[in-house]
C-alpha cells in the first residue's frame, strides 16, 4: 500500500501512501447508500485504519512512559480518531502494572471552508487552557495539513506552560503549503487530496463514512455550502 524504496523506511512518517496509490475499487466496500456517486476510491479501509491506531497507542504509552495524561481532543473530525487511540491507551493501562489517569478535554478549531483551507484559525469551545498549566498533554488531531493550526494552538497552549505535549494526528497531507510542522505520532502521511470519513466530514457530511474516502466533483457541489 505504501510502495517501495531502497532508502530505510521513517516511521515517524507513519503509514506512508504514494501521490501514484491508486486506492481501493468503492465496490469492494459497503459504504452509505446516500453517498453512492459522490466519491472517487476508498483511499484508507477502517481496518487498516484501526490496525494502525492500535500500534499508535503503542508508541505513545511507550514514550510517555505511563504518566497521567491530559488528552485534548480537536472536534469534530478529530472525535473518532480520539475515542479509538484513548480506549486503546486505556486497554494498555489496565493490563500494566500501573495505573496511568487520562482525562479528556474538546476543542474546535475551524479552519475549513468547502474544501478549502482559511487563512485563519478560530478556536470554538473547550475549557480554560490554563488548567493545562503542569499537565502531560496529549492533542489529537485528524488532518495536519499546512500545520499552521497547530502550530497556532500549540502556541495558546504553550503560554500556560504544560508539563508536556505531544501531538498525534491520524493523517499528516504532503502539500507544498506546508510549514514543516510535523506532528509525534502520525497514523498515515498521504498526498494533497481532500479526504472523507472516519468522522473527517465536507461541511458536515461523510462523518458516518467508516472508511477514508477521496470526494469526487459531484459530491463537493452536491454538499457546497
Amino acid at each position: 500500500m505504501a510502495g517501495s524504496s531502497e532508502e530505510a523506511p521513517d516511521y515517524g512518517r507513519g503509514v506512508v501512501i504514494l501521490d501514484n496509490w491508486p486506492g481501493y475499487d468503492l465496490n469492494l466496500f459497503t459504504y452509505p447508500q446516500h453517498y453512492y456517486g459522490d466519491l472517487e476510491y476508498v483511499l484508507i479501509p477502517h481496518g487498516i485504519i484501526v490496525d494502525r491506531i492500535e500500534r499508535l497507542a503503542k508508541d505513545i504509552m511507550k514514550d510517555i512512559g505511563y504518566c497521567d495524561i491530559m488528552v485534548l481532543c480537536v472536534l469534530k473530525g478529530g472525535y473518532k480518531f480520539c475515542a479509538d487511540l484513548v480506549e486503546h491507551l486505556k486497554s494498555i493501562s489496565r493490563n500494566s502494572d500501573r495505573f496511568v489517569s487520562m482525562k479528556v478535554d474538546f476543542i474546535r478549531l475551524k479552519s475549513y471552508r468547502n474544501d478549502q483551507s482559511m487563512d485563519e484559525m478560530q478556536i470554538i469551545g473547550g475549557e480554560d487552557l490554563s488548567t493545562l498549566a503542569g499537565k502531560n498533554v496529549l492533542i489529537v488531531e485528524d488532518v495536519v495539513g499546512t500545520g499552521r493550526t497547530m502550530k497556532a494552538l500549540l502556541s495558546s497552549i504553550e503560554k500556560y506552560k504544560p508539563n508536556m505535549i505531544k501531538v498525534a494526528s491520524l493523517l499528516v497531507k504532503r502539500t507544498p503549503r506546508s510549514d514543516g510542522f510535523r506532528p509525534d505520532y502520525a497514523g498515515f502521511e498521504i498526498p494533497n487530496l481532500f479526504v472523507v470519513g472516519y468522522a473527517l466530514d465536507y461541511n458536515e457530511y461523510f462523518r458516518d463514512l467508516n472508511h477514508i474516502c477521496v470526494i469526487n466533483e459531484h459530491g463537493k457541489e452536491k454538499y457546497r455550502v
